[in-house]
């Protein structure tokens, strides 16, 4: 059930990336999870973004980083929720009328349903006008 008063986001792998590499807009992610951590708003992120950020950094350092920096993602403020059917369908229905990547869409798709605004600096979301439906959170 969603909580009104405390402001919900979506983190995609492009956040999640500018945080774990220092990267621009990672101090920005930083102080979201800090505001999640004092339970001042929620954070979410879909397994399919999750396992795309993972690709990306085990591809870039190697699997014995990628352990790493899974097991950094578990001790921060982030529920990583599961592609079910009601995610996934909704990921469908997104690619098939927007220009994303199918994984974006499920980023979409879950900032959508748990009624929240999206974390992200992917330009991609701009070229799609996603901003047009969806709160976006524009990581500089």
């Amino acid at each position: 059930m969603a909580h009104p008063e405390i402001n919900r986001y979506v983190l995609d792998s492009y956040a999640l990336l500018a945080f774990l590499e220092g990267e621009k807009g990672g101090t920005r992610v930083r102080e979201f999870l800090k505001k999640a951590a004092r339970q001042k708003c929620r954070l979410f992120m879909s397994i399919v973004n999750l396992g795309e950020a993972l690709y990306i950094v085990e591809r870039e350092k190697g699997l014995s980083e990628t352990q790493d920096v899974l097991a950094c993602i578990r001790e921060l403020p982030v529920a990583v929720v599961d592609a079910d059917s009601r995610l996934t369908f909704a990921a469908a229905h997104i690619k098939a009328h927007y220009p994303v990547a199918y994984a974006d869409c499920f980023a979409i798709a879950l900032a959508q349903i748990e009624r929240a605004s999206l974390i992200t600096g992917d330009p991609e979301f701009n070229r799609a006008r996603i901003d047009d439906f969806l709160p976006i959170v524009w990581l500089e």
